[in-house]
């Protein structure tokens, strides 16, 4: 037996044996690690606990030999193996049988054989196999390292796919075998040689050589998964993306696309992160092979002028960024400029290829429940409808410079209650009259020239609750607003036009101030009551009444319009203390909501709850009835002394369903003025959906017909993988399919794969579009294909 000096020595070489090992497998190609960085990985002061049933040190021949459930751990890595021995004179380490090294960021490395040099550079491994923490794998009948640098697999398989524990020699999804795998540890690549790429155990492409990047480097120069796109009038396009990793904070992609009809599309992104923020520069452009490809029946066409246009170029230029001033505040951008608007959606450009882009440079503020904004905007519609055709909106569209939201709230209480404080601010410029005819009247949602307003509002609030626990609520409001308006002739003659059809008198002003007072009271009475089956209900009586003057103003079509045109009384917006949806227009004369809300929960998991109630104009002029220059309370429900009733009943269960049915009633023949009915049911194997949608005409707020329309969408997996998914759309009124698809669809740990067939149809002229998608994504690999969000699958 060993002395204890002996001992203290073979515990020594031992440690330093477990190093050689952690430094052979260590830059093995799943790791990406030097060994330099694996030295210094292990905390300084770290102690080696070695266990064997035998450990030998041999004086004579220089070697020191644990033997028999060897077990060392270091620095938080751990070595297990049935022998180690190190050799002092040839300085190589071998440990054999079984061997496993659990490295201390997770990582396993399974072998019957590893001999390697103690200054890590050569070495030797039979039978590898290696188990990443991110869970790649590789496998060979043996890996030899070589110079410090290079590491060869010598009949190696590398997969992204977890093995099947039911049937672990069953073959993975795919695969990659290869006769070499050289991993290069300075040029962190991956080079497979006399490769078979395999698909479920079937050989399906042979690849003489291809070289990726290391799979742990998130950032490594050259080319990305080419794609495949279509459209009619582009043709058929291979989009080929070359990465370039410049630096560990900014990267460049360079793109290629080329289009069997319109030529080559070259695509340019810039990124550059810093400590604070991130920021992009996207530049595309393309000189047009065929641009007449785009011209319609009447010879026009936004996208490339009339026909014969010799101008074929067509680009963009974009710009997103972000940055953190301090934990408080963030400024930021997104901003879109484009030869003709309609550029950046027909050729698909990445981030900005919305029918309606967003271009905006913006300042946030957030501390609390303390909120600050302050942002220019204007809004590019991507349409290929020509500018002077009635139904273009491009132009139409302002600038605003600036918008400025604020609000604050102080910490302490104000009376015993909350007070609240909010800002608004526009200023707006348009440059093309927004002027929209419809029968019997017309509407001018946009005035050509330039508006603004500023608004200062403050609220304060405190409830209180009697012994019968009753809530009273009381509220008082002020709201001031300064308004200007410098309007073109144009427009003044379409406000004109508008009140003489409406039997008005227009009042139209280049600036005014208003004010807008308001004191109420809120009654809340909830009841709750247990039942003997162990459910619980809660019922809540609840009032509301305002009282304020009325809105100054109106009638005269003397205010213009631009945040408040959207109009939808139904139970969510009842008990709203102005239902208006933005600043321009301001709920005026006295008004009471009376209903109540419910809610229940079951023992068995499932939850009930509803709304129901209605509104009453109790005194002074009814905003809603008074016409602007969108009508935008026209047949709204509100328009009436008494509103129309307004409710909502919902459902759900803890198996996945759920459905709801709300609805604006007729206040006295109870007929349905507008109703929404949706049911869901999502779980294994099938989900569901489906909406039913209905409103009445609306013949002054422009719609003159009802509106129906049913999507019904649903899904089912065919086996423990295999999804078949479809969606539709359909116009009741029309009777019209406006939209569907269909898809199915494979997906596991280290593969997807999604294809999509999709149909929609102008509701005006018919004409069908029609699209195909399809996507394959191999994990660690990349992702090949087309854009599949061409339907909404259910998922």
């Amino acid at each position: 037996m060993p002395s204890n000096r002996q001992a203290r020595l073979a515990r020594l070489y031992a440690a330093t044996a477990l190093a050689c090992v952690l430094a052979c497998v260590v830059p093995m190609p799943a790791f990406a690690q030097d060994v330099g960085d694996m030295a210094t990985s292990v905390p300084s002061g770290s102690q080696m606990l070695l266990a064997a049933d035998t450990l030998v040190y041999n004086n004579d021949n220089q070697t020191v030999t644990a033997v028999g459930g060897v077990q060392i751990d270091y620095g938080g890595n751990r070595l297990v193996a049935q022998r180690v021995e190190y050799n002092r004179n040839t300085k190589r380490m071998v440990a054999s049988g079984n061997v496993e090294v659990i490295n201390s960021d997770g990582t396993k490395i399974n072998s019957e054989h590893i001999d390697i040099t103690d200054d890590f550079a050569d070495g030797f491994v039979n039978a590898l196999r290696v188990e990443t923490i991110d869970k790649a794998y590789f496998a060979a009948e043996s890996a030899e390292r070589m110079g410090g640098v290079l590491t060869t697999f010598h009949n190696g398989v590398y997969t992204a796919c977890e093995p099947c524990e039911d049937k672990p020699d069953k073959a993975p999804t795919w695969r990659v075998k290869a006769k070499k795998i050289i991993w290069n540890g300075e040029k962190k690549t991956v080079r497979f040689e006399n490769a078979n790429f395999e698909f479920f155990g079937f050989p399906l492409a042979y690849l003489p050589a291809f070289e990726i990047a290391d799979p742990t480097v998130k950032r490594k120069s050259g080319f990305l998964i080419p794609g495949i796109v279509y459209n009619d009038d582009l043709g058929v396009g291979v989009k080929i993306p070359y990465y370039f990793a410049l630096s560990p904070t900014y990267d460049l992609t360079v793109t290629g696309t080329g289009y069997t009809k319109q030529g080559f599309l070259g695509e340019a992104e810039w990124r550059q992160r810093f400590n604070n923020g991130q920021y992009s520069l996207k530049i595309a452009g393309i000189r047009q092979n065929d641009p007449d490809a785009f011209i319609d029946a009447a010879g026009r066409n936004v996208d490339s002028g009339a026909a014969g246009d010799p101008n074929k170029f067509r680009g963009m230029m974009g710009t997103q960024g972000q940055f953190a001033i301090n934990p408080r505040w963030d400024f930021g951008w997104d901003v879109l400029l484009q030869t003709d608007k309609n550029f950046s959606n027909t050729y698909n450009i990445d981030k900005y290829n919305a029918s309606v882009h967003q271009s905006s440079v913006y300042l946030t503020g957030l501390n609390g429940r303390n909120y600050f904004d302050v942002r220019a905007m204007h809004f590019e519609v991507q349409e290929d409808t020509p500018d002077d055709n009635i139904s273009a909106r491009s132009g139409q569209q302002p600038w605003v410079l600036p918008s400025l939201d604020y609000a604050y709230i102080p910490d302490v209480s104000v009376a015993g209650g909350q007070l609240s404080l909010n800002v608004n601010a526009r200023v707006i410029r348009r440059d093309d009259l927004d002027k929209t005819r419809f029968v019997p009247t017309q509407r001018v949602p946009g005035i050509e020239g330039d508006s603004g307003r500023l608004t200062a509002e403050a609220e304060w609030k405190r409830s209180f609750v009697t012994d019968g626990g009753l809530v009273l609520t009381p509220l008082l409001a002020l709201q001031g607003d300064v308004d200007y308006l410098n309007a073109s002739s144009a427009s003044l003659n379409a406000i004109n036009d508008m009140a003489t059809n409406l039997g008005e008198q227009a009042d139209m002003r280049s600036s005014f101030a208003r004010y807008m007072a308001t004191a109420g009271l809120e009654m809340r009475w909830p009841v709750l009551f247990s039942m003997a089956s162990g459910s619980s209900h809660v019922i809540e009586p609840m009032a509301q009444v305002f009282m304020r003057p009325n809105e100054q103003y109106v009638g005269g079509l003397a205010v213009p319009n631009e945040d408040a045109q959207s109009m939808v009384f139904d139970a969510t917006t009842l008990f709203e203390r102005d239902k208006f949806s933005g600043y321009d227009r301001v709920e005026g004369g006295s008004r009471a909501n009376v209903g109540f809300r419910y809610s229940g929960s079951y023992n068995n998991g499932w939850g009930t709850n509803a709304i129901f109630g209605q509104s009453y104009q109790i005194g002074g002029e009814n905003s809603f009835a008074v016409p602007d220059l969108v009508n935008v309370g026209a047949n709204s429900g509100l328009d009436t002394t008494k509103s129309d009733y307004v409710g909502l009943f919902g459902i759900n269960s803890p198996n996945g369903f759920a459905a709801s049915v709300g609805g604006r009633f007729d206040e006295q023949s109870f007929e349905i003025r507008r109703a929404e009915v949706k049911a869901a049911y999502s779980g294994l194997p099938v989900s569901l959906s489906a909406k039913y949608a209905f409103i009445q005409a609306q013949p002054l707020y422009g719609f003159t017909e009802d509106r129906h329309e049913v999507t019904l969408g649903a899904s089912t997996h065919l086996a423990e993988n295999w999804r078949v998914f479809g969606t539709g759309t359909y116009d009741l009124q029309e009777s019209l399919l406006v939209k569907d698809g269909v898809g199915f669809a494979y997906n596991d740990s280290c593969f997807t794969y999604l294809m999509t067939y999709s149909q929609s149809r102008d509701i005006n002229t018919r004409e069908v579009s029609q699209t195909i998608g399809f996507n394959l994504s191999f994990r660690t690999l990349g992702d090949f294909g087309s854009s599949t969000s061409a339907i909404d699958s259910i998922q």
